[in-house]
Protein backbone atom coordinates (compact mmCIF):
# COMPACT_ATOMS: atom_id res chain seq x y z
CA UNK A 1 0.00 0.00 0.00
CA UNK A 2 2.80 2.38 0.89
CA UNK A 3 4.84 1.23 -2.26
CA UNK A 4 1.32 2.35 -4.16
CA UNK A 5 1.11 5.62 -2.47
CA UNK A 6 4.83 6.36 -3.31
CA UNK A 7 3.90 5.72 -7.04
CA UNK A 8 0.65 7.96 -6.87
CA UNK A 9 2.34 10.86 -5.36
CA UNK A 10 5.44 10.42 -7.87
CA UNK A 11 3.25 10.73 -10.88
CA UNK A 12 1.46 13.22 -9.31
CA UNK A 13 4.54 15.40 -9.26
CA UNK A 14 5.75 14.08 -12.48
CA UNK A 15 2.24 15.53 -14.02
CA UNK A 16 2.26 18.87 -11.88
CA UNK A 17 5.95 19.22 -13.79
CA UNK A 18 5.05 18.58 -17.12
CA UNK A 19 2.31 21.09 -16.82
CA UNK A 20 4.04 23.54 -15.22
CA UNK A 21 6.99 23.35 -18.13
CA UNK A 22 4.53 23.48 -20.95
CA UNK A 23 3.58 26.88 -19.38
CA UNK A 24 2.55 28.45 -22.96
CA UNK A 25 4.82 30.87 -24.36
CA UNK A 26 1.47 32.84 -25.88
CA UNK A 27 0.31 33.41 -22.35
CA UNK A 28 3.50 35.43 -21.17
CA UNK A 29 3.27 36.75 -24.15
CA UNK A 30 -0.02 38.40 -24.12
CA UNK A 31 0.73 39.18 -19.98
CA UNK A 32 3.48 41.00 -21.15
CA UNK A 33 1.81 43.06 -23.65
CA UNK A 34 -0.09 44.26 -20.85
CA UNK A 35 2.25 45.22 -18.64
CA UNK A 36 4.14 47.29 -21.33
CA UNK A 37 0.78 48.98 -22.14
CA UNK A 38 0.72 49.74 -18.60
CA UNK A 39 4.00 51.47 -18.24
CA UNK A 40 3.33 53.48 -21.47
CA UNK A 41 0.80 54.82 -19.68
CA UNK A 42 2.50 55.67 -16.28
CA UNK A 43 5.59 56.84 -19.30
CA UNK A 44 3.30 59.59 -20.54
CA UNK A 45 3.02 61.58 -17.11
CA UNK A 46 5.62 63.96 -15.66
CA UNK A 47 6.67 61.38 -13.73
CA UNK A 48 10.53 60.32 -13.93
CA UNK A 49 10.34 58.63 -10.54
CA UNK A 50 12.50 55.19 -10.18
CA UNK A 51 9.49 53.09 -10.40
CA UNK A 52 8.53 53.74 -13.58
CA UNK A 53 11.94 53.25 -14.52
CA UNK A 54 12.18 49.53 -12.94
CA UNK A 55 8.40 48.23 -14.09
CA UNK A 56 9.68 49.10 -17.64
CA UNK A 57 12.84 46.89 -17.35
CA UNK A 58 11.07 44.39 -15.60
CA UNK A 59 8.55 44.24 -18.61
CA UNK A 60 11.88 44.18 -21.16
CA UNK A 61 12.96 41.42 -18.89
CA UNK A 62 9.50 39.47 -19.22
CA UNK A 63 10.23 39.43 -23.00
CA UNK A 64 13.79 38.51 -22.82
CA UNK A 65 12.39 35.15 -20.56
CA UNK A 66 10.13 34.06 -23.31
CA UNK A 67 13.42 33.73 -25.91
CA UNK A 68 15.23 31.87 -22.87
CA UNK A 69 12.45 29.56 -21.91
CA UNK A 70 10.95 29.05 -25.45
CA UNK A 71 13.76 29.59 -27.97
CA UNK A 72 11.91 27.81 -31.08
CA UNK A 73 8.55 29.58 -30.24
CA UNK A 74 6.84 31.91 -32.67
CA UNK A 75 6.59 34.39 -30.43
CA UNK A 76 10.48 34.81 -30.16
CA UNK A 77 10.60 37.83 -32.59
CA UNK A 78 7.23 39.83 -31.66
CA UNK A 79 8.75 39.37 -28.38
CA UNK A 80 12.58 40.74 -28.91
CA UNK A 81 11.12 43.84 -30.98
CA UNK A 82 8.58 44.49 -27.86
CA UNK A 83 11.38 44.59 -25.58
CA UNK A 84 13.81 46.44 -28.16
CA UNK A 85 11.26 49.17 -28.70
CA UNK A 86 10.36 49.75 -24.98
CA UNK A 87 14.41 49.83 -23.93
CA UNK A 88 15.14 51.91 -26.74
CA UNK A 89 11.53 54.35 -25.79
CA UNK A 90 12.97 54.32 -21.84
CA UNK A 91 16.21 55.07 -22.73
CA UNK A 92 14.60 57.93 -25.07
CA UNK A 93 12.47 58.84 -21.99
CA UNK A 94 15.19 58.58 -18.91
CA UNK A 95 18.46 58.76 -20.56
CA UNK A 96 20.16 56.11 -19.00
CA UNK A 97 23.09 54.34 -21.24
CA UNK A 98 22.15 50.78 -20.20
CA UNK A 99 18.76 50.88 -21.59
CA UNK A 100 19.67 51.91 -25.17
CA UNK A 101 22.41 48.98 -24.83
CA UNK A 102 19.95 46.67 -24.15
CA UNK A 103 17.62 48.42 -26.91
CA UNK A 104 20.34 47.64 -29.62
CA UNK A 105 21.06 44.40 -28.16
CA UNK A 106 18.02 42.65 -28.23
CA UNK A 107 17.52 44.45 -32.02
CA UNK A 108 20.15 43.15 -33.00
CA UNK A 109 19.61 39.82 -31.70
CA UNK A 110 16.23 39.78 -33.59
CA UNK A 111 18.33 40.26 -36.67
CA UNK A 112 20.86 37.39 -36.05
CA UNK A 113 18.48 35.14 -34.62
CA UNK A 114 15.89 34.82 -36.47
CA UNK A 115 16.77 36.26 -39.60
CA UNK A 116 13.49 35.02 -41.75
CA UNK A 117 10.87 37.14 -39.81
CA UNK A 118 9.87 39.96 -41.10
CA UNK A 119 10.38 41.77 -38.16
CA UNK A 120 13.93 41.38 -38.76
CA UNK A 121 14.08 43.49 -41.30
CA UNK A 122 13.01 46.54 -39.85
CA UNK A 123 15.38 46.08 -36.37
CA UNK A 124 18.10 48.35 -38.09
CA UNK A 125 15.26 51.11 -38.94
CA UNK A 126 14.06 50.99 -35.87
CA UNK A 127 17.55 51.47 -34.08
CA UNK A 128 18.32 54.53 -36.55
CA UNK A 129 14.35 56.03 -35.66
CA UNK A 130 14.88 55.51 -31.55
CA UNK A 131 18.45 56.81 -30.81
CA UNK A 132 18.92 60.23 -32.13
CA UNK A 133 15.90 60.86 -30.05
CA UNK A 134 16.64 62.80 -27.04
CA UNK A 135 14.99 62.73 -23.73
CA UNK A 136 13.92 66.52 -23.79
CA UNK A 137 12.30 65.96 -27.22
CA UNK A 138 10.12 63.17 -26.39
CA UNK A 139 9.14 64.97 -23.69
CA UNK A 140 7.82 67.39 -25.90
CA UNK A 141 5.76 64.53 -28.02
CA UNK A 142 4.37 63.43 -24.73
CA UNK A 143 0.83 64.15 -26.38
CA UNK A 144 1.13 61.25 -28.65
CA UNK A 145 0.33 58.32 -27.12
CA UNK A 146 2.99 56.01 -27.16
CA UNK A 147 1.83 52.46 -27.81
CA UNK A 148 2.63 48.82 -29.84
CA UNK A 149 1.67 49.05 -33.63
CA UNK A 150 -1.49 47.62 -34.18
CA UNK A 151 -1.80 44.62 -36.89
CA UNK A 152 -3.76 44.79 -39.81
CA UNK A 153 -6.69 42.22 -41.15
CA UNK A 154 -6.46 42.74 -44.59
CA UNK A 155 -8.91 40.09 -45.70
CA UNK A 156 -11.50 37.57 -44.33
CA UNK A 157 -12.07 34.64 -46.93
CA UNK A 158 -14.55 31.22 -46.91
CA UNK A 159 -13.74 28.27 -48.54
CA UNK A 160 -15.79 24.76 -49.14
CA UNK A 161 -14.26 21.79 -48.83
CA UNK A 162 -15.24 18.61 -49.31
CA UNK A 163 -15.39 18.04 -44.88
CA UNK A 164 -15.44 21.25 -43.78
CA UNK A 165 -15.57 24.81 -44.48
CA UNK A 166 -12.09 26.82 -44.74
CA UNK A 167 -12.18 30.68 -42.81
CA UNK A 168 -8.87 32.35 -43.56
CA UNK A 169 -7.85 35.36 -41.64
CA UNK A 170 -5.39 37.08 -43.36
CA UNK A 171 -2.78 39.55 -41.12
CA UNK A 172 0.27 41.77 -41.79
CA UNK A 173 2.15 40.32 -38.18
CA UNK A 174 1.42 37.85 -35.83
CA UNK A 175 -0.78 38.13 -32.50
CA UNK A 176 -1.87 36.34 -29.56
CA UNK A 177 -5.52 35.16 -30.12
CA UNK A 178 -8.47 33.61 -28.15
CA UNK A 179 -11.36 31.29 -29.52
CA UNK A 180 -14.53 29.90 -28.20
CA UNK A 181 -17.73 28.15 -29.09
CA UNK A 182 -21.22 29.55 -27.64
CA UNK A 183 -24.85 28.31 -28.76
CA UNK A 184 -28.48 30.09 -28.21
CA UNK A 185 -27.30 30.88 -31.38
CA UNK A 186 -24.43 28.42 -32.36
CA UNK A 187 -21.53 30.48 -33.27
CA UNK A 188 -17.69 30.55 -32.52
CA UNK A 189 -15.08 33.39 -32.20
CA UNK A 190 -11.86 34.38 -32.43
CA UNK A 191 -10.65 37.41 -30.10
CA UNK A 192 -7.54 39.00 -32.12
CA UNK A 193 -5.66 42.15 -29.45
CA UNK A 194 -3.83 44.93 -31.03
CA UNK A 195 -5.48 44.63 -34.24
CA UNK A 196 -7.89 46.75 -36.57
CA UNK A 197 -9.63 45.85 -39.38
CA UNK A 198 -8.85 47.05 -42.93
CA UNK A 199 -11.50 49.84 -44.24
CA UNK A 200 -13.32 47.89 -46.07
CA UNK A 201 -13.66 44.80 -43.12
CA UNK A 202 -14.27 47.57 -40.64
CA UNK A 203 -18.15 46.57 -38.51
CA UNK A 204 -18.79 44.58 -41.60
CA UNK A 205 -20.61 41.62 -41.90
CA UNK A 206 -19.51 38.94 -44.51
CA UNK A 207 -22.75 37.09 -45.84
CA UNK A 208 -22.61 33.63 -48.45
CA UNK A 209 -25.23 32.15 -50.62
CA UNK A 210 -24.61 29.28 -52.65
CA UNK A 211 -22.99 26.51 -50.94
CA UNK A 212 -23.59 27.84 -47.52
CA UNK A 213 -24.68 24.75 -45.39
CA UNK A 214 -22.24 26.19 -43.04
CA UNK A 215 -20.59 29.50 -42.41
CA UNK A 216 -23.53 31.63 -43.94
CA UNK A 217 -21.78 34.83 -42.13
CA UNK A 218 -18.84 36.01 -40.78
CA UNK A 219 -19.25 39.57 -38.11
CA UNK A 220 -15.99 41.83 -37.24
CA UNK A 221 -16.72 43.58 -34.41
CA UNK A 222 -14.53 45.88 -32.34
CA UNK A 223 -14.28 45.51 -28.66
CA UNK A 224 -12.16 47.59 -26.07
CA UNK A 225 -8.20 47.54 -25.76
CA UNK A 226 -8.01 47.14 -29.67
CA UNK A 227 -9.67 43.89 -29.48
CA UNK A 228 -11.37 42.76 -32.73
CA UNK A 229 -13.92 39.53 -32.75
CA UNK A 230 -14.01 37.67 -35.46
CA UNK A 231 -17.59 35.89 -35.22
CA UNK A 232 -18.55 32.89 -37.67
CA UNK A 233 -22.65 31.59 -37.61
CA UNK A 234 -21.66 27.73 -36.95
CA UNK A 235 -25.04 26.43 -37.70
CA UNK A 236 -24.66 22.59 -38.43
CA UNK A 237 -21.10 22.83 -37.13
CA UNK A 238 -19.69 19.01 -35.74
CA UNK A 239 -16.76 20.50 -34.78
CA UNK A 240 -14.06 23.02 -35.47
CA UNK A 241 -10.42 23.51 -35.06
CA UNK A 242 -8.26 27.21 -34.93
CA UNK A 243 -4.52 27.16 -36.13
CA UNK A 244 -2.28 29.60 -37.15
CA UNK A 245 -0.24 29.49 -40.47
CA UNK A 246 3.23 31.25 -41.43
CA UNK A 247 4.63 33.43 -44.67
CA UNK A 248 2.23 35.34 -44.24
CA UNK A 249 0.71 35.03 -40.94
CA UNK A 250 -2.49 33.91 -41.43
CA UNK A 251 -5.06 32.16 -38.74
CA UNK A 252 -7.42 29.70 -40.45
CA UNK A 253 -10.86 28.15 -38.52
CA UNK A 254 -12.13 25.15 -39.93
CA UNK A 255 -15.07 23.81 -39.10
CA UNK A 256 -16.20 20.64 -40.36
CA UNK A 257 -19.17 18.86 -41.34
CA UNK A 258 -20.99 16.07 -39.83
CA UNK A 259 -20.06 12.79 -40.96
CA UNK A 260 -22.07 11.55 -44.14
CA UNK A 261 -21.38 8.21 -42.58
CA UNK A 262 -23.36 8.83 -39.34
CA UNK A 263 -26.53 8.32 -41.64
CA UNK A 264 -25.55 5.24 -43.50
CA UNK A 265 -25.27 2.31 -40.80
CA UNK A 266 -23.67 -0.79 -42.08
CA UNK A 267 -24.74 -4.03 -42.84
CA UNK A 268 -25.66 -6.33 -39.93
CA UNK A 269 -23.28 -8.68 -41.46
CA UNK A 270 -20.42 -6.69 -41.36
CA UNK A 271 -21.21 -4.67 -38.46
CA UNK A 272 -19.36 -7.18 -35.90
CA UNK A 273 -15.98 -7.26 -37.73
CA UNK A 274 -16.02 -3.84 -38.56
CA UNK A 275 -15.95 -3.03 -35.31
CA UNK A 276 -13.29 -5.52 -34.18
CA UNK A 277 -11.09 -5.07 -36.72
CA UNK A 278 -11.00 -1.89 -38.85
CA UNK A 279 -10.63 1.77 -37.59
CA UNK A 280 -12.06 3.24 -40.22
CA UNK A 281 -15.53 3.73 -41.69
CA UNK A 282 -16.46 1.26 -44.80
CA UNK A 283 -15.67 3.49 -47.83
CA UNK A 284 -17.14 3.33 -50.74
CA UNK A 285 -16.49 2.33 -53.87
CA UNK A 286 -16.57 5.55 -55.64
CA UNK A 287 -14.57 7.04 -53.07
CA UNK A 288 -11.83 4.67 -52.90
CA UNK A 289 -11.67 5.17 -56.83
CA UNK A 290 -11.31 8.51 -57.03
CA UNK A 291 -9.62 9.53 -53.77
CA UNK A 292 -7.22 6.19 -53.91
CA UNK A 293 -6.83 5.23 -57.96
CA UNK A 294 -5.68 8.25 -58.67
CA UNK A 295 -2.77 8.18 -56.36
CA UNK A 296 -2.03 4.63 -56.56
CA UNK A 297 -3.60 3.36 -59.12
CA UNK A 298 -2.74 -0.14 -58.89
CA UNK A 299 -4.74 -0.43 -55.68
CA UNK A 300 -8.34 -0.09 -57.31
CA UNK A 301 -8.73 -3.17 -58.56
CA UNK A 302 -7.93 -4.61 -54.86
CA UNK A 303 -9.89 -1.72 -53.82
CA UNK A 304 -13.34 -3.24 -55.48
CA UNK A 305 -12.56 -6.59 -54.25
CA UNK A 306 -12.09 -5.90 -50.48
CA UNK A 307 -15.24 -3.46 -50.49
CA UNK A 308 -17.04 -6.82 -52.22
CA UNK A 309 -15.88 -9.03 -49.30
CA UNK A 310 -16.90 -6.55 -46.71
CA UNK A 311 -20.31 -6.64 -48.23
CA UNK A 312 -22.61 -10.41 -47.84
CA UNK A 313 -20.30 -12.38 -49.99
CA UNK A 314 -19.37 -15.98 -49.38
CA UNK A 315 -16.92 -16.90 -48.24
CA UNK A 316 -14.71 -18.72 -51.15
CA UNK A 317 -13.96 -22.47 -50.87
CA UNK A 318 -10.60 -23.62 -49.65
CA UNK A 319 -7.82 -23.39 -51.25
CA UNK A 320 -6.52 -26.67 -52.96
CA UNK A 321 -3.57 -28.80 -51.24
CA UNK A 322 -0.35 -27.34 -52.58
CA UNK A 323 2.86 -29.52 -54.07
CA UNK A 324 5.85 -29.85 -51.21
CA UNK A 325 7.91 -27.84 -53.79
CA UNK A 326 5.41 -25.12 -53.61
CA UNK A 327 5.21 -25.17 -49.71
CA UNK A 328 8.88 -24.54 -49.57
CA UNK A 329 8.82 -21.32 -51.35
CA UNK A 330 8.43 -17.79 -49.20
CA UNK A 331 4.47 -16.83 -48.85
CA UNK A 332 2.41 -14.77 -47.47
CA UNK A 333 1.00 -15.90 -44.27
CA UNK A 334 1.36 -13.77 -40.73
CA UNK A 335 -0.97 -10.61 -41.01
CA UNK A 336 0.55 -7.24 -40.70
CA UNK A 337 1.36 -5.81 -37.41
CA UNK A 338 -1.85 -3.68 -35.90
CA UNK A 339 -0.71 0.22 -36.12
CA UNK A 340 0.53 2.03 -33.15
CA UNK A 341 -3.27 3.37 -32.51
CA UNK A 342 -3.55 -0.34 -32.18
CA UNK A 343 -6.08 -0.87 -35.46
CA UNK A 344 -5.59 -1.76 -39.16
CA UNK A 345 -5.21 0.90 -41.55
CA UNK A 346 -6.63 0.23 -45.28
CA UNK A 347 -3.10 -0.02 -46.29
CA UNK A 348 -2.89 -2.42 -44.33
CA UNK A 349 -5.95 -4.19 -44.59
CA UNK A 350 -5.11 -3.96 -48.38
CA UNK A 351 -2.03 -5.69 -48.05
CA UNK A 352 0.22 -3.07 -49.52
CA UNK A 353 4.17 -3.24 -49.22
CA UNK A 354 7.08 -0.81 -49.76
CA UNK A 355 9.32 -1.30 -52.65
CA UNK A 356 10.36 2.26 -54.30
CA UNK A 357 11.60 4.50 -51.79
CA UNK A 358 12.19 8.07 -52.28
CA UNK A 359 15.23 10.37 -49.99
CA UNK A 360 14.68 14.03 -49.71
CA UNK A 361 17.91 15.80 -48.31
CA UNK A 362 16.36 19.32 -47.72
CA UNK A 363 17.15 22.73 -48.78
CA UNK A 364 20.43 23.06 -50.91
CA UNK A 365 22.01 25.65 -53.69
CA UNK A 366 20.58 29.11 -52.47
CA UNK A 367 18.89 27.82 -49.33
CA UNK A 368 21.80 25.95 -46.89
CA UNK A 369 19.16 25.53 -44.44
CA UNK A 370 20.65 26.10 -40.74
CA UNK A 371 24.31 26.51 -39.88
CA UNK A 372 26.51 25.49 -37.11
CA UNK A 373 29.93 25.32 -36.33
CA UNK A 374 31.61 23.70 -39.57
CA UNK A 375 28.42 21.99 -40.60
CA UNK A 376 25.75 23.05 -42.63
CA UNK A 377 22.56 21.59 -42.93
CA UNK A 378 21.82 21.00 -46.68
CA UNK A 379 25.45 19.67 -47.15
CA UNK A 380 24.78 17.28 -44.20
CA UNK A 381 21.81 15.87 -45.11
CA UNK A 382 22.94 15.32 -48.56
CA UNK A 383 25.52 13.65 -47.73
CA UNK A 384 23.47 11.26 -45.12
CA UNK A 385 20.64 10.68 -48.10
CA UNK A 386 23.58 9.13 -49.95
CA UNK A 387 24.81 7.11 -47.29
CA UNK A 388 21.37 5.45 -46.82
CA UNK A 389 21.13 5.44 -50.84
CA UNK A 390 23.94 2.93 -50.62
CA UNK A 391 23.05 0.96 -47.73
CA UNK A 392 19.39 0.59 -49.71
CA UNK A 393 20.98 -0.61 -53.12
CA UNK A 394 22.06 -3.23 -51.29
CA UNK A 395 18.59 -4.31 -49.94
CA UNK A 396 16.88 -6.72 -52.16
CA UNK A 397 13.25 -5.77 -53.53
CA UNK A 398 13.94 -2.18 -52.76
CA UNK A 399 14.11 0.77 -55.27
CA UNK A 400 15.60 3.94 -53.97
CA UNK A 401 15.51 7.75 -55.71
CA UNK A 402 17.02 10.53 -54.32
CA UNK A 403 15.12 14.49 -55.26
CA UNK A 404 18.81 15.95 -55.61
CA UNK A 405 22.39 14.09 -55.58
CA UNK A 406 24.02 17.55 -55.47
CA UNK A 407 24.22 21.58 -53.78
CA UNK A 408 21.12 22.37 -55.85
CA UNK A 409 17.80 24.13 -54.80
CA UNK A 410 14.60 22.10 -55.52
CA UNK A 411 11.18 23.39 -54.63
CA UNK A 412 9.51 21.77 -51.56
CA UNK A 413 6.68 21.49 -53.98
CA UNK A 414 8.70 19.50 -56.81
CA UNK A 415 10.28 17.34 -54.20
CA UNK A 416 6.64 16.18 -53.21
CA UNK A 417 5.43 15.71 -56.71
CA UNK A 418 8.90 13.77 -57.85
CA UNK A 419 7.45 11.08 -55.25
CA UNK A 420 4.38 11.00 -56.87
CA UNK A 421 5.74 11.04 -60.46
CA UNK A 422 8.03 7.83 -59.35
CA UNK A 423 4.71 6.46 -57.97
CA UNK A 424 6.70 5.79 -54.79
CA UNK A 425 5.57 3.69 -51.28
CA UNK A 426 7.56 5.89 -49.14
CA UNK A 427 8.80 9.32 -48.96
CA UNK A 428 11.71 10.36 -46.19
CA UNK A 429 12.77 14.29 -45.84
CA UNK A 430 15.84 14.36 -43.80
CA UNK A 431 16.43 18.02 -42.48
CA UNK A 432 19.04 18.98 -39.49
CA UNK A 433 17.62 21.27 -36.65
CA UNK A 434 18.66 24.57 -35.22
CA UNK A 435 17.78 26.97 -31.98
CA UNK A 436 18.91 30.08 -30.90
CA UNK A 437 19.46 27.79 -27.52
CA UNK A 438 22.25 26.64 -28.11
CA UNK A 439 22.04 24.14 -25.65
CA UNK A 440 18.96 22.44 -27.32
CA UNK A 441 19.55 19.28 -28.69
CA UNK A 442 18.27 16.09 -29.73
CA UNK A 443 16.29 14.00 -32.66
CA UNK A 444 12.44 14.01 -33.32
CA UNK A 445 10.49 12.60 -36.26
CA UNK A 446 7.50 14.45 -37.79
CA UNK A 447 4.50 13.06 -39.82
CA UNK A 448 1.82 15.75 -41.78
CA UNK A 449 -1.15 17.31 -39.44
CA UNK A 450 -1.46 20.52 -37.92
CA UNK A 451 0.67 21.51 -35.55
CA UNK A 452 -0.29 20.94 -31.86
CA UNK A 453 2.48 23.43 -29.70
CA UNK A 454 4.15 26.03 -30.88
CA UNK A 455 7.61 24.21 -30.75
CA UNK A 456 6.53 22.21 -33.65
CA UNK A 457 4.99 25.02 -35.00
CA UNK A 458 8.14 27.10 -35.03
CA UNK A 459 10.07 24.13 -36.46
CA UNK A 460 7.16 24.31 -39.06
CA UNK A 461 7.97 27.79 -40.10
CA UNK A 462 11.44 27.61 -40.27
CA UNK A 463 11.59 24.55 -42.55
CA UNK A 464 8.71 25.62 -44.59
CA UNK A 465 10.37 29.83 -45.16
CA UNK A 466 11.61 28.56 -48.81
CA UNK A 467 8.23 27.53 -49.90
CA UNK A 468 7.24 30.83 -51.87
CA UNK A 469 3.92 29.78 -51.78
CA UNK A 470 0.81 31.94 -51.09
CA UNK A 471 -2.26 30.47 -49.31
CA UNK A 472 -4.45 30.16 -52.62
CA UNK A 473 -1.34 27.72 -53.93
CA UNK A 474 -1.12 25.19 -51.20
CA UNK A 475 -2.80 22.05 -51.66
CA UNK A 476 -5.67 20.91 -49.63
CA UNK A 477 -5.07 20.19 -45.79
CA UNK A 478 -7.83 19.11 -44.91
CA UNK A 479 -8.55 16.67 -47.45
CA UNK A 480 -4.68 15.65 -47.24
CA UNK A 481 -5.27 14.84 -43.53
CA UNK A 482 -8.07 13.66 -43.55
CA UNK A 483 -6.83 10.26 -45.40
CA UNK A 484 -6.56 8.56 -41.90
CA UNK A 485 -4.61 5.60 -43.95
CA UNK A 486 -1.60 7.97 -44.54
CA UNK A 487 -1.80 9.30 -41.47
CA UNK A 488 -2.03 6.53 -39.74
CA UNK A 489 0.98 4.91 -41.83
CA UNK A 490 2.91 8.38 -41.36
CA UNK A 491 2.44 8.47 -37.93
CA UNK A 492 3.47 4.68 -37.51
CA UNK A 493 6.67 4.97 -39.77
CA UNK A 494 7.81 8.02 -37.77
CA UNK A 495 7.73 6.45 -34.89
CA UNK A 496 9.83 3.43 -36.22
CA UNK A 497 12.37 6.36 -37.04
CA UNK A 498 12.37 8.39 -33.92
CA UNK A 499 12.69 4.87 -32.11
CA UNK A 500 15.59 3.11 -34.12
CA UNK A 501 17.83 6.23 -34.40
CA UNK A 502 17.51 6.98 -30.50
CA UNK A 503 18.91 3.54 -30.20
CA UNK A 504 21.29 3.34 -32.88
CA UNK A 505 22.95 6.95 -32.41
CA UNK A 506 22.90 6.02 -28.34
CA UNK A 507 26.57 4.56 -28.30
CA UNK A 508 28.00 7.05 -29.90
CA UNK A 509 26.24 9.83 -28.82
CA UNK A 510 25.51 8.60 -24.71
CA UNK A 511 23.48 12.16 -24.00
CA UNK A 512 21.16 12.32 -27.64
CA UNK A 513 17.63 13.71 -25.99
CA UNK A 514 14.42 11.83 -27.37
CA UNK A 515 12.43 14.68 -28.49
CA UNK A 516 9.70 12.16 -29.57
CA UNK A 517 7.27 12.08 -32.87
CA UNK A 518 5.62 15.50 -32.95
CA UNK A 519 2.98 16.74 -36.05
CA UNK A 520 3.14 19.82 -38.08
CA UNK A 521 2.44 21.18 -41.64
CA UNK A 522 5.26 20.78 -43.32
CA UNK A 523 4.86 22.16 -47.07
CA UNK A 524 7.21 19.46 -48.51
CA UNK A 525 4.85 16.72 -47.02
CA UNK A 526 1.99 17.98 -48.47
CA UNK A 527 0.09 16.30 -51.51
CA UNK A 528 2.04 13.05 -50.87
CA UNK A 529 0.15 10.20 -52.03
CA UNK A 530 2.56 7.98 -49.81
CA UNK A 531 3.33 8.09 -46.47
CA UNK A 532 5.84 10.46 -45.81
CA UNK A 533 7.88 12.19 -42.40
CA UNK A 534 10.49 14.76 -41.90
CA UNK A 535 13.36 13.60 -39.76
CA UNK A 536 15.51 16.21 -37.97
CA UNK A 537 18.40 14.16 -37.41
CA UNK A 538 20.55 16.37 -34.54
CA UNK A 539 20.92 20.16 -33.94
CA UNK A 540 23.60 21.54 -35.86
CA UNK A 541 23.18 24.56 -33.28
CA UNK A 542 24.42 22.50 -30.36
CA UNK A 543 28.13 22.42 -29.79
CA UNK A 544 28.41 18.80 -29.00
CA UNK A 545 26.20 17.68 -31.64
CA UNK A 546 27.66 19.69 -34.50
CA UNK A 547 30.94 18.14 -33.72
CA UNK A 548 29.67 14.98 -34.03
CA UNK A 549 27.78 15.66 -36.98
CA UNK A 550 30.92 16.57 -38.66
CA UNK A 551 31.89 12.91 -38.05
CA UNK A 552 32.13 10.30 -41.16
CA UNK A 553 31.17 7.58 -38.82
CA UNK A 554 28.30 9.21 -36.68
CA UNK A 555 27.07 10.33 -40.34
CA UNK A 556 27.52 6.60 -41.54
CA UNK A 557 25.73 5.36 -38.23
CA UNK A 558 22.90 7.99 -38.62
CA UNK A 559 22.38 5.96 -42.18
CA UNK A 560 22.37 2.74 -40.63
CA UNK A 561 19.83 3.92 -38.45
CA UNK A 562 17.35 4.83 -41.04
CA UNK A 563 17.72 1.84 -42.63
CA UNK A 564 17.11 -0.27 -39.97
CA UNK A 565 13.83 2.09 -39.90
CA UNK A 566 12.79 1.62 -43.22
CA UNK A 567 13.15 -2.22 -42.56
CA UNK A 568 11.28 -2.32 -39.78
CA UNK A 569 8.74 -0.40 -41.25
CA UNK A 570 8.51 -3.03 -44.16
CA UNK A 571 8.07 -5.93 -41.99
CA UNK A 572 5.60 -4.24 -39.83
CA UNK A 573 3.16 -3.87 -43.43
CA UNK A 574 3.28 -7.64 -44.44
CA UNK A 575 5.44 -10.04 -42.85
CA UNK A 576 6.12 -12.86 -45.57
CA UNK A 577 7.25 -15.96 -43.87
CA UNK A 578 8.92 -18.99 -45.15
CA UNK A 579 6.42 -22.25 -44.78
CA UNK A 580 9.07 -25.58 -44.34
CA UNK A 581 9.50 -28.29 -46.76
CA UNK A 582 6.89 -31.61 -45.88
Amino acid sequence: MFRRMLIVIGAAALVAGQASAAAPARALYVDALAREQAVRAAMMGDQTNATILKDARAVVAAYEAIVRLYPASGYCDNALWQAGRLALDVFARFGQPQDKNTGVRLLRALETQYPTSKLAKGASAEIARSLPTPATTLRAEQARPLRAPLATIKNITRAALPDAVRVTIELDAEVPFHEERLTDPARVFVDLPSTRAAPALLDQTLRFEGDADLVRQIRIGRHPNSTTRVVLDAIGVSSYSVYALYDPYRLVIDCARPPASASAPLAPSVRPALRRDATLPLLSAQRLTTDWGRRLPSIAPRATQWLAAARDVPEPPPAPALHAEVLSTPVSTAPPARNVAGGLSIARQLGLSVSRIVIDPGHGGHDPGAKGKGVSEAELVLDVALRLEALLQKTSGVEVLLTRRTDEFISLQERTAIANREGADLFLSIHANASANAQARGIETYFLNFANNLSAAAVAARENAASGQAMGALPDFVKAIALNNKLDESRDFATQVQRTMIERVRGTNKTVKDLGVKQAPFVVLIGAAMPSVLAEISFVTNPQEARLLRSPAYRQRIAEALLAAIRKYQTSLKRVTAVAHQ
